[in-house]
């Protein structure tokens, strides 16, 4: 469904995105995580033909530089940031965007129930919860019935009910044959989701891999961020990463994915290879559904 080769992208002297190669199968399911500026939206709007870059990429088998539109058309997106009017009623909402794109008012009813909010047309935009609001954008993205969903943090800015309402609605379009490319920094919500996970960093992609050799745990899994020297960041990653953890860096430490019960092991690793930790910080603890290994 998507065939990346090479993709680049430059701003000046800095490398957004540099040399991304991949693919993902139709039906498949895919997560991008990083940190924020790992260039994951960056990659995503290249992806769709938005943004000019160098390589080659393609969705269902359109070039997305040569036929851009074309292969948007393939495509349902879900930003990070939505754009809806608070005082528009839900259902008319979803109405105006499918005399947009000149789609009936029976597929813009379909695509509600879709995402579960079909009953909730009279809403008002600003009424609805964060978790109802993602989903009227996922509602929105569905109205062409794109093979291909697309987004981009789909659970940043939502409480634990809301992502939990989000990550849901995503799993039974996953399993209903919908194809997943997202973006996303979150453990629990890479492990219900996907099947393989690109970890990019600065940009790169340095590790291709599965949720389960990234978090080989039933256990809760907290991201802690390490303080350090920043002349020690980039070693201290190989080294973690060569002892098999999830690890970022952000500007701001370095951030390691462990299970709860495991949050000195980054520490030790670090110690045997003489590079001080100043200092640690706890910064979520999410719960691995055991049941989506």
């Amino acid at each position: 469904m998507i065939h990346a080769a090479g993709v680049t992208k430059r701003f000046g002297r800095v490398s957004a995105v540099s040399d991304v190669s991949f693919g993902l199968d139709p039906g498949a399911s895919m997560a991008l995580w990083g940190s924020n500026g790992a260039g994951k939206t960056t990659l995503i709007r290249c992806l769709l033909g938005v943004m000019r870059c160098k390589g080659r990429a393609s969705i269902g088998g359109v070039d997305v530089r040569r036929r851009g539109r074309h292969a948007r058309a393939l495509v349902g997106y879900v930003p990070q940031e939505l754009a809806f009017h608070d005082d528009a009623r839900l259902g008319s909402a979803m109405t105006f965007f499918a005399k947009l794109r000149g789609i009936s008012r029976d597929r813009a009813a379909e695509s509600l129930g879709l995402v579960g909010l079909s009953g909730h047309e009279r809403k008002r935009v600003r009424d609805l919860s964060g978790g109802m609001k993602q989903r009227l954008a996922l509602a929105v993205a569905l109205l062409s019935d794109p093979p291909l969903i697309i987004l981009d943090e789909p659970t940043s800015n939502l409480d634990a009910a809301g992502r939990g309402e989000v990550v849901e609605t995503l799993r039974r379009l996953r399993e209903g044959g919908k194809t997943l490319l997202f973006a996303s920094h979150r453990p629990d919500e890479v492990i219900s989701l996907a099947g393989r996970v690109l970890v990019m960093e600065r940009g790169r992609i340095v590790r291709n891999t599965t949720p389960a050799e990234l978090w080989p745990t039933e256990k809760p899994v907290q991201v802690v961020r390490l303080y350090l020297e920043m002349a020690s960041e980039a070693d201290a990653a190989d080294a973690l990463r060569d002892a098999g953890h999830a690890v970022h860096l952000n500007g701001h430490g370095l951030c390691v994915a462990v299970p709860r019960d495991r949050k000195a092991e980054p520490i030790g690793v670090l110690a045997r290879q003489n590079i001080e930790v100043r200092d640690i910080e706890v910064l979520e603890d999410v719960q691995i559904p055991g049941g989506d290994r």
